[in-house]
């Protein structure tokens, strides 16, 4: 059989004038395209020299980066050391999101777009800007060549434009882009517009290009086909199968056609992987170098026909850092400038390198306010200008939706509206309800200025009932707290922020006892204001369950002005009076893994009150487990709701958790607090220290954490079984 291939290239190459000019077509096929690269490394072995190299889909991108100078090995690394599952989804790391979106993004299962009034679904599962931004820092030493005949070995790929059905041949531009088009998998990817034209997946149209090759003046062509073949009658059991039976028809078919026209075909075997097991690349890849080697032979014959070989300088990473003297940016109307550069923390005069500029892009992808952003570097005065043009998404609203229930609020179905562009430029807004035992809500009105000084409105409601210890012993109260305020903040590199605000709050705190004379009882129905600052830092790599990471929110309140003593005069004749008084606390905490499985966060709290206030409406109410307390209630495991009361706290949760099997979680917790009127009094800070300690088992699920926890403490005979479903609002 390998004789007769060389029989069968004798025509061709007797037509060579010279040395015979080879080209090597790549079929698309998802995950089975990695076999390409053992094919490359089996050619590479035997010294063939591609001469021109075209593909589709995964071909384009294997062979685009061969044509840009990249030897097979170092292909291969780049694509075992990327995770392409969470490049396909657009997934960014959490200390790459902006703040807003860490403190109000993360709390639902489903987004659904509005258009037009209408509630929509997504073109793609993502918009792709990360699998865009792996192939520009990989592509960067030929980020100057836009002709792709100029590449090391020249190249084109194919595209499909989707309003026209027809096949587009890619061979100039931005090759990043146009290996992103080629790959752009209808419903998996979004369509790529490219100089008007909408593009998707070359698959559909063209998914084995070798007639495109056989134009461009080659002797031999080497064609090796990773694609799938159509569905067995009891594989069509989905509407999904069928119509993907259906695009099949037209691409298998054109296919047997190019195969027609090749001198060498090659099909690895990798019928039983699918186009998304990116999890078996090492098999892929092996199946790959084993249907290379049965030609072995023909590509040594090959090799021996070909003396003169040209020198391909071998790629480096650009890892070395340059002067961005210029930034221009192009395509933003509704966020400014300053708004962009304060996302990606970059100003004119700033050293980078091409790493670094893909992660400062992926924070501009974060924002989710661009459908696309592309850039590139042209030689400047002292270093490099930077060229970096933005699409801005068109779809400023959605809707997200979620469940939640714990045993304090209960059930309730979470509903978010997010709205960008609503009134400034930069702006944005965010409006969570609760819907259900215990109705509450939180508006945040943001507009993020970038580097300048940003500012924010809110407003929130939130009640609940509960058992709370006073001087008169255990009531059974009900608690609802109304806040507004205005704030300015400034954000540092995504993770720190410092901001001053004022704020109304309007408190009513009642039991739900009915006294002799048929009134309920309350201990406060008063407005207050208070000038507050803050400092939070968040560099925790997931909200739930971290493994690595620190976490500040240090915060100090003036309580200014009340109308608690014209209000309750009469009403509660004993009530303390209204006393200006402050109050300093926070929360700090840090995350750290070993061994990959065990987690051991350790998180510590404060509050102290500076000031004459003896009213008990803002002690510190210690007790539960919940993560959404307002005011200055805080968990403590082991005590009920408001189990511990007083003007100060000092408290330390350790928390070790261990995951069982992926997002399923075992955990030991142990907090200790001190509650008193002053704790360093004395400078004791060990004296009648309360405990609590906690077993519990969680699942992180779409629908956010599943948990189950057995708590109790050594101080009393009390102990709880606590449930949360849900993200916490």
């Amino acid at each position: 059989m390998k004789k007769l291939l060389i029989l069968l290239l004798f025509p061709a190459l007797m037509l060579a004038q010279e040395q015979p000019k080879i080209g090597l077509v790549l079929s698309g096929g998802g995950a089975k395209g990695i076999a390409h690269i053992g094919i490359l490394k089996e050619l590479e072995k035997a010294g063939v020299q591609v001469d021109y190299i075209g593909g589709t889909s995964m071909g384009a991108i294997v062979g685009g980066l061969y044509a840009a100078g990249y030897t097979a090995d170092q292909i291969e690394e780049a694509v075992f050391e990327t995770d392409f599952m969470n490049l396909l989804q657009d997934k960014v790391p959490r200390k790459e999101k902006p703040f807003f979106s860490k403190l109000h993004g993360e709390k639902y299962a489903v987004s659904l777009p509005i258009k037009k009034g209408n509630l929509g679904l997504p073109l793609g599962l993502s918009k792709g800007q990360n699998v865009l931004n792996f192939l520009t820092e990989l592509l960067a030493p030929v980020d100057e060549v836009s002709d792709f005949s100029k590449l090391p070995i020249p190249f084109y790929c194919i595209g499909t434009n989707i309003e026209t059905g027809e096949e587009e041949v890619l061979e100039t531009g931005s090759l990043p882009l146009a290996l992103r088009a080629s790959a752009a998998f209808p419903s998996l990817l979004n369509p790529v517009d490219i100089e008007g034209k909408l593009l998707v997946d070359g698959g559909v149209v063209n998914n084995f290009p070798v007639d495109v090759m056989k134009k461009k003046g080659v002797d031999i062509i080497i064609g090796v086909s990773v694609q799938g073949e159509l569905l067995k009658r009891d594989e069509l059991v989905s509407v999904a199968s069928l119509l993907l039976q259906i695009i099949n028809f037209q691409m298998y078919k054109k296919s047997d056609e190019q195969v027609e026209l090749l001198n060498v075909y090659i099909r690895p075997n990798v019928i039983d992987y699918s186009v998304i097991s990116f999890d078996e690349k090492k098999e892929i890849l092996e199946e790959g170098t084993k249907a290379a080697k049965q030609y072995k032979v023909v590509f040594d014959s090959i090799a021996k026909m070909q003396p003169q070989k040209r020198k391909i300088p071998k790629v480096e990473l650009k890892e070395k850092k340059f002067i961005v003297d210029r930034i221009i940016i192009k395509g933003n109307k509704n966020y400014t400038n300053n708004y962009i550069l304060g996302k990606l923390q970059l100003r004119e005069g700033d050293s980078v390198s091409y790493k670094e500029i893909s992660k400062k892009i992926n924070t501009l992808t974060a924002t989710k306010n661009f459908t696309r952003i592309d850039y590139h570097f042209d030689k400047s005065f002292q270093g490099k200008k930077l060229e970096l043009t933005v699409k801005e998404e068109k779809i400023q609203s959605y809707l997200r939706l979620g469940l939640h229930y714990d045993l304090l609020y209960k059930s309730a179905v979470l509903l978010n509206y997010n709205h960008k562009k609503l009134l400034f430029q930069n702006d944005e807004l965010s409006v969570d309800v609760g819907i259900g035992d215990k109705i509450r809500y939180n508006l945040e009105y943001f507009v993020d200025n970038g580097f300048l000084t940003s500012y924010g409105f809110s407003t929130r409601y939130n009640s609940f009932n509960s058992d709370f210890i006073y001087d008169t012993g255990l009531i059974n109260g009900k608690y609802s707290d109304f806040s507004t305020s205005l704030y300015f903040q400034t954000t540092f590199d995504k993770k720190f922020a410092i901001g001053i605000g004022t704020e109304h709050k309007n408190i009513d705190a009642s039991t739900m006892n009915i006294s002799s004379d048929g009134k309920e009882d309350f201990f406060d129905r008063s407005n207050y204001i208070n000038a507050y600052s803050y400092l939070k830092l968040d560099t925790y790599n997931k909200e739930m369950f971290p493994t690595r990471g620190f976490y500040a929110n240090i915060g100090f309140k003036w309580f200014l002005w009340s109308d608690r003593n014209s209000r309750l005069d009469g009403l509660l004749p004993n009530s303390e009076p209204f006393h200006q008084f402050s109050q300093l606390g926070g929360t700090i905490g840090f995350a750290t893994t070993f061994y990959d499985k065990l987690t051991f966060q350790y998180t510590s709290q404060a509050g102290y009150t500076l000031g004459k206030k003896s009213f008990e409406i803002f002690d510190y109410h210690l007790g539960g487990y919940n993560q959404n307390y307002i005011n200055n209630f805080i968990p403590m495991y082991g005590y009920d709701t408001g189990g511990l009361n007083n003007q100060s706290y000092l408290r330390s949760e350790f928390n070790l958790r261990y995951e069982v099997l992926k997002n399923h979680y075992a955990m030991f917790i142990a907090n200790y607090a001190r509650v008193e009127e002053n704790v360093f009094e004395n400078g004791d800070l060990f004296k009648n220290t309360k405990s609590g300690y906690a077993l519990g088992y969680s699942v992180e699920t779409f629908m956010g954490p599943v948990e189950l926890k057995y708590s109790w403490s050594p101080d009393h005979s009390e102990h709880y079984w606590l449930f949360n479903l849900g993200f916490w609002f």
